[in-house]
């Protein structure tokens, strides 16, 4: 089985084959005969859940509507109200979420239109949609996807893109420069690999010796704060939390110890001052505080910097490969398998996968 090393540098190469094919993939979007929606709603769980909130943000300032992120469950069983207005997206990388299934049968069921992004399009999910997206990255044989995750993204991006194009709110010219951006930030994958893995040599030890880990992020790397919890929290087996700046602020602090781990997820975004503020007060509290950088900053060398001049919003497509080279590498270091179940009779038990 490929590990989620190999998937996580294969993520420049699957960046690109998107980019290039993006109109063939995304045709279903590009002929929609209703394009001017009101909203957007995209129900996913798990990373997909956490690679819609990187998207999120993105999307809505393309297209000038808001784009809310639903858990399929509860949109299935309690809120399922259809509306023509809204494009309603469901996402299962692998496709064969239980919940996000049911939900494309309700809403299809009802007669609405839904758009399914899956990477197996003969998957349970693919099957029960008719409008479905192959997201171009081939099957990932990991079962705790970094490529499907990042590859997400990066097709709602261009969803967003193509649909702004299209409804004529961006220029030509806006859209090209957009799509050289993208380029711009795939080329840039193997020096944030690189860079990552210096990092997490360096700090090595303490990552190893870490009980609790706290990512902090805000707007766009909320997604990849959330991304950060759910990866440590499957593959190294510790306490992990991935919370949006102001939510921190507003409770969760009061929970600190100082032998915490805290990571900040710095996109040189709307929020850096806020974030600065936070940091100001658990120096006080916490001794070990790192911030991943898109770009440079900090004045603190246990921080990494990324070296990347991009838009805040699209920062997600690069700034999660630490979060993922570190679960893995720390995961390995403390000999566990991941490609066995922790818990193998879970998925036999509550069917969560079909």
């Amino acid at each position: 089985m490929k590990n989620m090393d190999y998937y996580i540098r294969s993520e420049q190469e699957v960046y690109e084959n998107i980019i290039r094919n993006r109109k063939e993939l995304l045709q279903n979007i590009i002929q929609m005969k209703h394009a001017d929606y009101e909203a957007i709603v995209i129900f996913a769980t798990g990373s997909s859940s956490n690679a819609a909130f990187a998207a999120q943000l993105y999307m809505s300032a393309k297209l000038a509507i808001p784009v809310y992120v639903e858990e399929p469950s509860t949109a299935a069983n309690y809120m399922l109200h259809l509306n023509k207005n809204t494009l309603y997206i469901a996402i299962s990388q692998g496709g064969h979420s239980y919940s996000t299934i049911h939900l494309v049968e309700e809403i299809e069921c009802q007669g609405g239109n839904v758009f399914t992004l899956t990477s197996d399009l003969t998957s349970p999910i693919a099957k029960a949609g008719t409008h479905t997206i192959d997201l171009g990255m081939g099957i990932e044989e990991m079962p705790y996807v970094t490529l499907g995750y990042s590859a997400t993204i990066l097709m709602l991006n261009l969803i967003a893109l193509e649909m702004a194009l299209l409804q004529a709110k961006i220029t030509e010219t806006t859209y090209q420069s957009e799509i050289a951006e993208l380029q711009k930030i795939t080329a840039h994958l193997p020096k944030a690999i690189a860079q990552s893995e210096k990092w997490i040599e360096a700090h090595f030890n303490e990552l190893m010796e870490a009980e609790r880990i706290f990512f902090i992020g805000y707007g766009a790397t909320y997604g990849v704060a959330r991304e950060g919890e759910t990866k440590v929290t499957e593959t190294i087996r510790i306490t992990s939390f991935g919370k949006e700046l102001e939510e921190y602020m507003h409770g969760p602090y009061i929970g600190l110890s100082d032998r915490d781990y805290i990571i900040f997820i710095e996109p040189h975004g709307l929020l850096e001052n806020r974030a600065d503020k936070l940091k100001q007060f658990l120096k006080g509290h916490v001794e070990k505080i790192r911030t991943i950088y898109a770009n440079t900053g900090g004045e603190s060398t246990d921080d990494l910097l990324l070296g990347l001049n991009t838009a805040e919003l699209l920062t997600p497509l690069f700034m999660t490969i630490p979060v993922h080279l570190l679960s893995f590498k720390i995961s390995k270091e403390k000999g566990i398998n991941l490609e066995v179940s922790a818990f193998p009779e879970f998925d036999q038990i509550t069917k969560s996968k079909i």
